[in-house]
């Protein structure tokens, strides 16, 4: 088959690389996002898919991919199947109905959980105990589509989104070999989702990763490994500045005392009092530094027991 592969981020690395290795198939372009503005001197750089795929196969980087020019570009190459994975556009209908074989997508969350752009670190922010990959027929209503293959994973109890992103890719990649092995052999199976069952992963926005106190500490543990690398979730320090020291790394303890306030008498362990239990930081790094110890923290601000955090 005429395969097309629409992809961007890092999970759709894997799965391009065994498209360009299968020998049934011919890959005859891959559709990713313009160069953005990167790093701290914001100069222009390709996405992790265009930078893998670079010199092996044609590339193309609309800045909308419903554009009739480019969907009439697509149309052109006469693609038998299109495969998305973490590309980060809609598509639309025009190009939904392109290819004879339709649209499929890799999605990182046991469907019909976790639909939208950041499956993996809601899946651990909202701390389940398993996720997975999903291959689905893209339709127009965001992540809806039929199931095709779907496979689970553990989520271990202080395991992160950026420890489980490549697994899951990995995960990915085999299952759409599968699904499109079927596809070819005309034995695909379609499972309708459940709409029921429905929960959202938005885009994840700076805020999400400001730590509030008054919630668990578990609930706020998982936060932290949900939301690394990025947005990161941190607090305000010193208080009344915009500085943000963010928590890379906590485990929830034993404690109790006004929410935000450090409750240790010991000068090798920042605990924190939260809104149920209390959370023991292990490394953070403020604002303008690079990471350390949370004790090295704790004795370079000077705080004490009863010091409110942000």
């Amino acid at each position: 088959m005429r395969i097309i592969f629409m992809g961007s981020g890092d999970v759709g690395c894997p799965v391009v690389e065994r498209l360009l290795a299968a020998p049934q198939d011919e890959l005859v372009a891959v559709v990713t996002q313009p160069d953005r503005p990167q790093g701290r001197k914001l100069q222009p750089a390709p996405c992790p898919v265009k930078a893998f795929v670079a010199g092996r196969v044609p590339v193309l980087t609309p800045e909308k991919c419903g554009a009739p020019e480019f969907v009439a570009q697509l149309a052109a190459l006469q693609p038998d199947l299109i495969v998305v994975a973490a590309y980060g556009q809609f598509l639309p209908r025009a190009l939904l109905d392109l290819p004879p074989h339709g649209v499929i997508n890799v999605h990182p969350s046991l469907l019909p959980k976790y639909r939208g752009a950041a499956p993996i670190q809601w899946a651990v922010a909202r701390g389940e105990s398993e996720t997975g990959v999903s291959i689905i027929y893209l339709v127009e209503k965001m992540d809806a589509g039929d199931i095709i293959e779907q496979e689970r994973v553990p989520i271990t109890p202080y395991a992160t989104a950026a420890e489980l992103t490549p697994q899951l890719a990995a995960l990915g990649a085999g299952l759409l070999v599968r699904a499109v092995e079927s596809i070819r052999a005309g034995t695909v199976r379609r499972l309708p989702q459940d709409d029921a069952l429905a929960t959202r992963a938005p885009l994840l926005k700076k805020t999400d990763g400001r730590l509030d106190w008054s919630q668990p500490a578990l609930e706020l543990h998982n936060r932290i490994r949900g939301f690394f690398p990025w947005p990161g979730c941190s607090f305000e320090w010193p208080r009344g500045s915009e500085k943000r020291v963010k928590v890379l790394k906590a485990i929830p303890t034993s404690g109790s005392g006004e929410a935000g306030t450090m409750i240790s008498n010991d000068p090798r362990h920042l605990i924190v009092a939260c809104g149920s239990g209390a959370l023991q930081l292990i490394e953070v790094q403020p604002e303008g530094k690079k990471p350390m110890p949370a004790a090295a923290f704790l004795n370079g601000a000077h705080l004490e027991p009863g010091d409110r955090l942000g």
